[in-house]
């Protein structure tokens, strides 16, 4: 009897144990408990979203006159952003928060910058976002090398291109504007005044910040935009003819002022221009003592060729240049120097008329010599076939 007691307990207890784990087995279906709930509570935690302020909360501020900070090195950051001119800007469609991305709320996070500099160098990395091209261009400039080496002072985006003001510069198919050309200068020369007072004083420099030439050359189009490579190497030495060659043998531009287009050409053929061609295809990082077309001409400083002082067109300003590789050259020495300019009727006109008659008389003598040699050969073996005997 205790038995059968004891097995109906078992029958009870088993039965109790079933239905809590059938009970739990729901549970879990239905709220499931497994590893991924937890995780998934801390991998995609609860956020409260801050709104970012808008232009107008910012300029509310920022806008007002005398808004400054001054930093550890006694220095002044401006914080006054002038509203009309960022309406203008190439940025005005931007959000402040797109480029001040830690600033949310009042107060501000602290500037962790000792002086101006500090602020520029810690800022300007921001441009990569929107302009990620341009900006990996000047990784292998010569001003993020010089940055690289320990100058500071080199320049960087926001020394050129003022995000609060910058004005658009190109149109729509990306061509430089008009007025974007003339104000180059004057932003290179923030750090270059020295080369700028040469530059404007020059035949290029002049026709562009006194007559508002755009044909002319400015700084970009001989040293490029972002990718701005070193000018001291040998390697931009050699390559500077073709630099040149880009303007000077385009007719659009030279026909406009009376300008050979044939500058490239007639160099390369040369002495001169043959070995530099040589040195660049073969060993662009070799020196050679050939020139090229700033040691006559100049580099920022090049005078039209007529100047009376300056001109190299003037025989006697020539053979000065001349003199620089050849000591020994006489007042006669530059009259084989014929300008970039294939001879023709109106341009060294003697050189011409030798060069057609000599293009005549050459193949006439050669072509006759090769008459009389042919008509011997078929005289002798006619002579061979009849069977006479040549004395």
């Amino acid at each position: 009897m205790r038995l059968i007691k004891n097995n109906h307990r078992l029958k009870i207890m088993v039965l109790v144990f079933g239905l809590g784990l059938v009970v739990l087995a729901l549970a879990g279906f239905v709220h499931p408990v497994g590893a991924s709930a937890v995780p998934s509570l801390i991998q995609n935690p609860v956020q409260t979203s801050v709104e970012a302020p808008d232009n107008a909360a910012c300029l509310s501020c920022h806008a007002q006159q005398g808004l400054t900070k001054t930093l550890p090195s006694g220095e002044v950051l401006s914080l006054t952003i002038d509203s009309s001119h960022f309406a203008g800007s190439a940025h005005k469609d931007l959000a402040c928060t797109d480029c001040h991305s830690n600033i949310s709320s009042f107060p501000h996070p602290d500037l962790q910058v000792q002086t101006l500099r500090d602020f520029s160098l810690q800022m300007y990395p921001i441009c990569q976002k929107c302009h990620e091209d341009q900006y990996n261009k000047t990784l292998d400039s010569v001003h993020m090398q010089a940055i690289a080496a320990g100058n500071t002072n080199a320049a960087i985006c926001t020394d050129c291109h003022n995000p609060h003001s910058q004005p658009v510069i190109t149109d729509s198919t990306g061509a430089l504007l008009p007025e974007a050309r003339l104000s180059i200068p004057e932003i290179c020369a923030r750090c270059h005044s020295a080369i700028y007072d040469e530059y404007i004083q020059s035949v290029h420099g002049a026709a562009l910040t006194q007559q508002g030439n755009t044909d002319v050359p400015t700084c970009i189009d001989c040293h490029g935009v972002h990718n701005i490579v070193d000018p001291t190497t040998t390697a931009f030495r050699l390559q500077s003819p073709q630099i040149c060659a880009k303007c000077h043998t385009d007719p659009a531009i030279m026909d406009k002022y009376g300008i050979s287009t044939q500058v490239l050409n007639t160099y390369v053929a040369d002495f001169h221009g043959t070995t530099v061609t040589l040195f660049e295809k073969l060993s662009p990082d070799q020196a050679t003592n050939k020139p090229v077309c700033f040691d006559c001409h100049g580099v920022h400083d090049i005078k039209r060729v007529d100047d009376p002082v300056y001109g190299i067109q003037m025989k006697q300003n020539l053979l000065v240049v001349c003199q620089r590789c050849h000591p020994n050259a006489s007042l006669n020495f530059p009259d084989a120097w014929m300008s970039h300019y294939i001879p023709s009727a109106t341009h060294d006109p003697i050189v011409y008329y030798v060069n057609l008659f000599y293009k005549f008389f050459i193949p006439a003598v050669i072509g006759s010599m090769g008459i009389f040699v042919i008509s011997d050969i078929v005289r002798r073996l006619i002579e061979r076939r009849r069977g006479v005997k040549n004395i």
